[in-house]
């Protein structure tokens, strides 16, 4: 599996380093003001609260489609076909070890005691310890991001050796199917958060074998990301953006669930795509650990680790100063102005 991951980035990062321009690139001295960007169905993003909201000044923001997760939307970013993109922290760490020209801004997602994701087991299953995991499969939503992780790490912290660890069997499976695998007895746990896991737990039956936010306390997970050269030809529409994005990421994290429900059903119904505002009710919290989203050095670090570990990366291959910046947050020293 390592080897095809370090093949996919390595077929990738010809198309990263030729397509930084991007099809809106900043020509001489003008900076771009329309960002491309990609969404998700039902969901709202915090760079549309902050457009909603009037935070990005003489920014717009043109939706070009929805994301099939945040390795595919970092690898957009990095390409040219979007100008920002969000994944996973661990991923951003992989796309930088292959040399892709992305610098992290804002944190945008993350895990605290109201938002978080669980890793769940039928109430009569036997499993009790991370020792059962062994021979046993996991489904989770895609491979080598923040499930996997998660799930390595909860099994490296309870004693499991690294080949005790490779018998615990990743299964691909879209979220929406995986309650369902669980019950029926086609995976022996699953990973479920949000909207998903609330309606699982209310129907019964199923019983947390761990979380995220058990295992790291109250963390921000996952950054948006902006290309290098993007930053360097476009300083001016960066600050504002990233002031804009973390303002709006403050606005939720500070105003009532009712008041953010509200809003993003407001956005959702006034932009006209076609899609059910039914997710965004069972909003609770950002998940967002620093303040606006500003992001600390643990939040790559902690991936950094568990890539070098897993063999992913050298010692010393990338260090948390080479994947990120907090220059552009007015909340890293202090101010929302």
């Amino acid at each position: 599996m390592i080897k095809t991951r370090h093949a996919l980035m390595a077929a990738l990062l010809p198309a990263v380093l030729a397509g930084c321009g991007g099809a809106e690139a900043t020509t001489g001295t003008s900076e771009v003001k329309v960002l491309r960007y990609q969404g998700s169905a039902g969901a709202v993003t915090y760079a549309e609260l902050a457009e909603e909201l009037g935070y990005l000044g003489d920014l717009k923001l043109k939706w070009v489609g929805n994301t099939t997760s945040g390795p595919q939307d970092i690898q957009s970013a990095a390409t040219g076909q979007t100008d920002f993109g969000g994944a996973f922290n661990g991923a951003i760490v992989k796309l930088k070890a292959a040399r892709a020209p992305i610098k992290a801004v804002v944190g945008y997602y993350g895990s605290d005691q109201d938002t978080f994701n669980g890793y769940y087991v039928k109430d009569d299953s036997p499993i009790r310890t991370a020792r059962d995991l062994i021979g046993r499969k996991i489904g989770v939503n895609t491979l080598g991001a923040h499930h996997e992780a998660v799930i390595k790490e909860y099994l490296k912290r309870q004693g499991l050796t690294p080949d005790e660890i490779k018998q615990v069997q990743l299964v691909v499976i879209p979220p929406v199917n995986t309650e369902q695998a669980v019950r029926q007895g086609q995976l022996d746990a699953g990973t479920l958060g949000g909207v998903l896991r609330d309606k699982a737990l209310e129907r019964g039956g199923l019983r947390p074998l761990f979380t995220d936010v058990d295992l790291f306390g109250p963390f921000t997970a996952g950054s948006i990301v902006l290309r290098e050269d993007f930053i360097a030809d476009n300083p001016t529409t960066t600050r504002t953006f990233v002031t804009g994005f973390a303002k709006a990421v403050a606005w939720a994290q500070t105003h009532s669930r009712a008041e953010v429900v509200g809003t993003f059903e407001r956005i959702i119904a006034k932009r006209g795509r076609n899609e059910s505002a039914e997710t965004v009710r069972f909003w609770k919290s950002t998940g967002i650990a620093g303040k606006g989203g500003v992001i600390a050095p643990k939040e790559f670090g902690t991936w950094i680790d568990w890539l070098t570990r897993e063999g992913e990366l050298r010692p010393g291959q990338v260090e948390p100063d080479d994947l990120y910046t907090n220059a552009f947050n007015p909340y890293a020293a202090g101010s929302t102005s």
